[in-house]
């Protein structure tokens, strides 16, 4: 709780007044204090305030090393938007719950990472090969991304067979009862694409329909009626087959029959019209997400800009989508040009090792809830490490309420995290370090 506390009161946004390296080395002195040795314990990153801290617990040198990671970093949080005067930087603890900004997203991964390797060296406890532990900066945002950096520029600190992330998949629970323990293997992959239109423009007062803001808008329109082919992978596979007896009978059938034959079209009709969660974990999906055209009021406008976000499957290519949107969008006036840099992550194949010790542990913690591979339709470091060839899997080790996610929440929506025991993350490092 200490340790969590110090986390959560340390303000580390992307912000003037957020330092994520002042984060990095308050862990840093609890891994001295609790006699790590110096060489084993870095803080380092590309800028003053964007530290990030590794951390190594020294193995018999029986296999090659495993990395956890966690961010340090946060979403900004404004006081004036938090109601009953709390302060999103100072941990409240009330009727069973914490109240901070962090206390979800991921201060308390990171809390349990830490406790969990101090406990262990206290303890004596030398595993088979070398535990990593990485607490990095700018998940949120920013220009520092920490796993990013280190997996570039510092690969000898955090190399390792595989990865487990805190920030990664679920461990869900509804109206206070666990059901579900979700293991990331995969995760979409972001791109932007921006969509322009040129045109000669003209006086307002003589509107012609040959203008950028039309030929955009009826573009748009037809990508809002276009969906993307249902194309299952091995992860979406084994979520739909291994949750199926969690749903209701109806929803039960349909993802017995997408998982049987990803081709069934009234199976994937209802799962799409029933949960814009389902339909993601189904096919690459696209959105416009920003408009821009115009230079006045009373001008036809020049330009006409749009972003459109996608979410693609790990096996789908920057190339086919970018054509699928070309041919659905249907006019060669729209340009279409990725944003930015976007390197897509392949999956990590289901590992059994893994598996099968979070299945020994649900079944000993939790009564032996079903273990379910999760195909995250959001974006996590998971992210850069596979692309740095290092397997990553999501393993949060701590319940949240699939109707009450709190992360990145503001007034009535306080980021909270219940009361709860602690013991998963400490046993799993046991079981995998023997």
């Amino acid at each position: 709780r200490d340790i969590f506390k110090e986390l959560i009161e340390i303000n580390a946004t992307d912000t003037p007044a957020g330092n994520v390296t002042t984060a990095a080395e308050a862990m840093a002195a609890r891994f001295r204090k609790a006699g790590f040795p110096e060489a084993d314990i870095k803080v380092l990153g590309p800028v003053a305030n964007k530290g990030n801290l590794v951390v190594r617990l020294r193995g018999r040198g029986q296999g090659k090393p495993i990395l956890f990671i966690g961010h340090l970093d946060v979403v900004q949080a404004l006081p004036q938007d938090w109601s009953m005067g709390l302060d999103p930087f100072k941990l409240t603890e009330a009727d069973g719950y914490f109240y901070g900004r962090g206390t979800i997203d991921i201060k308390d991964g990171d809390a349990i990472l830490v406790t969990d390797f101090i406990r262990l060296k206290q303890e004596g406890w030398t595993p088979s090969r070398d535990l990593i532990l990485a607490l990095t900066a700018d998940e949120e945002g920013g220009q520092s991304n920490g796993a990013d950096w280190l997996a570039k520029n510092h690969r000898e600190l955090i190399d390792a067979e595989y990865c487990l992330n805190t920030d990664a998949g679920g461990f869900e629970s509804k109206a206070g009862k666990r059901f579900l323990v979700g293991i990331q293997t995969s995760e979409k992959n972001y791109v932007d694409f921006h969509l322009e239109v040129k045109s000669s423009g003209g006086h307002s007062s003589r509107p012609i329909r040959d203008n950028a803001i039309y030929h955009l808008s009826a573009g748009l329109t037809r990508l809002a009626n276009f969906d993307f082919p249902v194309e299952l992978n091995e992860t979406t596979r084994g979520y739909f087959q291994r949750s199926a007896s969690l749903q209701d009978p109806q929803t039960a059938a349909s993802f017995r029959a997408i998982a049987k034959d990803p081709k069934d079209a009234n199976a994937a009709k209802q799962l799409s019209q029933q949960s814009a969660y389902f339909n993601a974990l189904l096919r690459t999906t696209c959105v416009a997400t920003r408009l821009e055209a115009g230079h006045a009021n009373n001008a036809l406008p020049q330009t006409a800009a749009a972003n459109v976000n996608c979410r693609m499957l790990p096996n789908d290519s920057l190339q086919h989508v970018q054509d699928t949107l070309k041919k659905v969008l249907a006019d060669d006036r729209i340009t279409v040009s990725i944003v930015g840099e976007a390197i897509p992550a392949p999956a990590s194949p289901i590992n059994p090792v893994i598996m099968k010790r979070v299945e020994e542990l649900a079944a000993r913690l939790y009564g032996g809830l079903p273990v379910v591979p999760i195909m995250d339709a959001g974006a996590s470091d998971s992210k850069f490490l596979r692309i740095a060839g290092i397997t990553t899997y999501g393993v949060p080790g701590m319940f949240t309420d699939v109707d009450d996610d709190r992360a990145h929440g503001k007034d009535a929506g306080h980021e909270r995290e219940r009361l709860k025991s602690l013991d998963f993350y400490y046993a799993f490092m046991k079981s995998l370090g023997e």
